[in-house]
């Protein structure tokens, strides 16, 4: 979409010595000569010295150990052609800016392909209805009223950044550079803005972590801003829902005031998080991923903690904008508030505006990066925060390695304390953490296509110690090294090393630490009946408590669903804990009515067994409460079956286990 004849005539009226009919005009200089872009042309020159690295990218590659010698900062300068073409081809524009207080924004405009692009060298046009909640426009307004033309605040001279991005071929592109002059106009179809901008720096920019949408003009509602200051006062669910479904947001950093920088982050739904939401504030954070190591918008943080970001909906047009600062975690400090996170990003928030149907477009939800990790949930939210501090310094070495069935095995490791250290022992139906990464981390990739998963990939495994805990001092200590095994599913680079080691050479993994809850805690539930629902190896949590469950007389029901090629997993079980068969009833699905299918029932009717072909029902599970007792009911299941029992169990007393660590 070219600019409008208005916004031609109003750029031309604004600035009658530079004509967007010659091309060949380059604006940016022009601007140099009449005195504008005087600072930032400095610290362009200065950073000739550093390969074109300013001293907050250089102090974020240092911080993150990454080699700045010899590497040069791919940005351009001002708009190549190339560039130019993609900007016009993209349909979603995210722009930054700061407002007369300082305050760092990002919104998101355009909505079809178009939106902007190049009409003279160096310059690009942007037209888009706008919300009239915008905090980006508001500020490129700054006072100089609701309508017609906006000149450059010579103070500030509208420093901006911008993202063009096409959501539909994983295409994005950076801009950085100032605001020539913008446009406000009323529509009865809405609020429209028409902007100059005029680029100094561009970047194209790699798909990884991109999820496709198919996006599509749509006319933002005209109601105003809801919900400003809210990140003073704690978040409404409408605002919250918006970042626990979000699959990606743009946010703005600045260096200084004086350049800026837009970009995007993406991952699978939730993968930002909400740390704190109080009524003294709220504060977001999200893990960094692997990227192309430039750390343009970590560099700004370094030096300006300011932040924009924009949270949009895509299905309903909410959108969420939050300025605030940010605080780059680095290690020990990002593992501590979100576990296997190498670089997260805390935002305190100092403002926020919730705008319903304030986006300019819809989308539709297309394929998902193959890049995205897993979602990265917090250390509050039930994961073991893994702190060098903590650490209970041993190394696990393995032992023995026994299959159960084709995919589940046994393992038991010999725990040796580092020379003079102790570390305290882990309760029954703890968990372990293991640090696989010196066997299997192969290094820094920007792309990997073969294997996407790979690029963040800590190795780093969290397993439930499946043995009971060994004797302890008297503070709980153990001195002079212990066994421990786990049982697991085969999945996975770690649990296929475990699987194909060859036992007569060492492997020895670092321990980073033991975590979980306090299990049957016999102690205080005595009186309460315990329903323990797993499914396949979810059994895990159970081996380990079960015998001290069996003697100190607690009762005990177990609702086990599991194939039928895991049947030996059951009978290995039952034969390792007296007493369990006997309190179990167990659903086996995907029957293939095999010969060892038929014994393997056998066996397990003989030991005592329950044993019923097809689904575990909400009649079996309700019907396992002692109807006159106390009751706790413990899953251990997929997060699918999870959500479906937690339905069932509505009003219950229920504990929920999670792998997702």
């Amino acid at each position: 979409m070219r600019p409008s004849s208005l916004f031609n005539l109003t750029l031309a009226l604004s600035f009658p010595n530079l004509s967007f009919i010659d091309p060949t005009l380059d604006p940016v200089s022009l601007f140099a000569s009449q005195g504008h872009f005087t600072e930032p042309a400095m610290a362009a020159t200065a950073r000739l010295e550093t390969n074109g690295w300013h001293p907050g990218e250089l102090k974020a590659h240092s911080l993150l150990h990454v080699p700045t010698s010899g590497r040069r900062n791919p940005s351009a300068a001002g708009l190549p052609g190339q560039y130019a073409a993609r900007i016009a081809a993209s349909g979603i524009l995210a722009v930054g800016t700061l407002d007369s207080a300082g305050h760092v924004w990002t919104t998101l405009w355009g909505g079809e392909r178009g939106c902007a692009g190049m009409v003279a060298t160096g310059v690009v046009a942007v037209r888009s209805l706008v919300s009239f909640a915008d905090p980006v426009l508001e500020g490129l307004l700054d006072g100089q009223g609701e309508e017609g033309v906006v000149k450059p605040r010579e103070e500030e001279r509208n420093v901006l950044s911008a993202l063009a991005i096409d959501l539909e071929t994983r295409d994005r592109v950076k801009l950085a550079g100032r605001m020539v002059v913008a446009a406000v106009v009323d529509r009865q179809e809405g609020r429209e803005v028409q902007m100059g901008f005029a680029v100094e720096e561009s970047l194209g920019n790699c798909p990884k972590y991109l999820n496709r949408k198919r996006v599509r003009a749509h006319l933002p509602g005209r109601a105003g801003k809801e919900g400003e200051d809210r990140g003073l006062k704690g978040w409404g669910a409408e605002a919250r829902r918006v970042v626990e479904s979000a699959d990606m947001f743009f946010m703005s950093t600045t260096e200084g005031g004086r350049s800026m920088d837009t970009n995007h982050r993406g991952g699978a739904r939730g993968f930002m998080r909400i740390l704190e939401d109080k009524e003294e504030g709220v504060v977001l954070v999200y893990p960094e991923f692997s990227g192309n190591q430039l750390y343009q918008s970590l560099g700004n943080l370094q030096v300006d903690g300011r932040i924009g970001v924009v949270v949009p909906d895509f299905e309903t047009g909410n959108v969420l904008f939050v300025t605030g600062r940010a605080e780059v975690l680095v290690g020990e400090a990002a593992a501590t508030v979100m576990p296997h996170s190498r670089v997260a990003v805390k935002i305190t928030v100092a403002e926020a505006r919730f705008v319903k149907d304030g986006l300019p477009f819809r989308g539709e939800a297309g394929d998902p990066s193959p890049y995205n990790p897993p979602v990265r949930r917090l250390a509050s939210e039930g994961q073991m925060a893994v702190s060098a501090s903590e650490s209970p310094a041993a190394t696990a070495v393995l032992l023995l390695r026994e299959t159960i069935t084709p995919t589940v095995g046994r393992f038991t490791f010999r725990l040796k304390p580092e020379k003079d250290k102790t570390f305290r022992v882990w309760k029954a139906g703890h968990y372990i953490t293991l640090d696989f990464s010196s066997e299997l981390d192969h290094g820094y990739s920007h792309m990997r296509d073969d294997d996407p998963q790979s690029l963040n990939d800590d190795y780093i495994r969290t397993f439930t110690i499946s043995s009971p805990p060994p004797t302890a001092d008297s503070d709980g200590y153990v001195k002079n090294g212990t066994e421990m095994q786990i049982t697991t599913r085969r999945h996975g680079p770690a649990t296929n090393l475990l699987w194909r080691q060859p036992l007569q050479v060492p492997l020895y993994i670092p321990v980073l630490g033991f975590g979980g809850g306090d299990g049957f805690d016999t102690a205080s539930a005595r009186e309460e009946k315990a329903i323990f629902i797993a499914g396949g190896v979810g059994i895990t949590p159970l081996l380990a408590q079960a015998p001290s469950v069996f003697a100190s007389g607690q009762r005990l029901a177990l609702l086990w669903s599991l194939r039928a090629d895991d049947l030996p997993l059951a009978i290995d079980s039952f034969d390792r804990i007296t007493g369990l068969a006997g309190a179990s009833k167990l659903f086996v699905t995907s029957g293939t009515n095999s010969l060892g299918e038929t014994e393997w029932i056998k066996k397990l009717k003989e030991m005592g067994a329950t044993v019923m072909l097809g689904r575990l029902t909400r009649e079996e599970v309700l019907g396992a409460k002692d109807g006159e007792g106390k009751n706790r009911f413990f899953v251990c299941t997929s997060p699918e079956m999870q959500s479906v029992l937690q339905e069932w169990l509505d009003g219950e007393t229920l504990v929920v286990e999670s792998f997702a660590y």
